[in-house]
């Protein structure tokens, strides 16, 4: 275990530092989804402007967390302590929505810290479910989640109406549950 790894909860005045942390991890991982232009309007327009940071962070069902390794920002959580994932109870699911770490900690043991982070926080919310949706074509990431019994439940597609900047063949998810006890 790294026990210089520091999980800190985001309040609503680190919402900038959550978004240029994001647009700064998420870009080196993903821009194989993305035609031309998209991950530009992804990250500034969908996912992480900062007006969207900052309600994300008001919401009181959702959690956010950055990661420091050695006081430096090296990844982050959104949680939704209630899952918004259809199919799932809410009150007994808790969703881990976003779990991004940086390309220079990957295969560190930083991944494994901040999941038993989270199936801990599920502990303390009373939850009996953990679930969670990842890309189909994430292999590693799929692997991780696997390796932390998450079992693959159901599958789906992102709307072509609202990703018509990401390249068709990665638009299926995977959605991924396992039990907190």
């Amino acid at each position: 275990m790294n026990t210089s790894l520091q999980i800190k909860q985001v309040q609503v005045q680190q919402a900038l530092e959550l978004s240029e942390l994001a647009q700064k991890i998420y870009i080196p991982h993903y821009p194989y989804l993305w035609n031309e232009g998209g991950i530009v309007w992804y990250i500034h327009e969908f996912a992480y402007p900062l007006h969207k940071i900052e309600a994300e962070i008001a919401d009181p069902n959702n959690l956010h967390y950055i990661a420091y390794l050695k006081e430096q920002a090296i990844g982050y959580l959104k949680i939704n302590i209630n899952t918004r994932a259809k199919n799932f109870d809410s009150q007994s699911t808790m969703e881990l929505e976003r779990i991004y770490i940086d390309a220079n900690c990957i295969q560190k043991g930083v991944g494994s810290e901040l999941m038993k982070f989270v199936i801990d926080l599920a502990k303390q919310y009373q939850k009996k479910e953990l679930v969670l949706k990842a890309m189909d074509s994430a292999e590693k990431a799929l692997q991780f989640y696997q390796k932390h019994g998450f079992e693959i439940v159901a599958d789906f597609r992102l709307p072509d109406a609202v990703f018509t900047l990401m390249k068709p063949e990665f638009r299926g998810m995977l959605i991924l549950k396992r039990s907190v006890q």
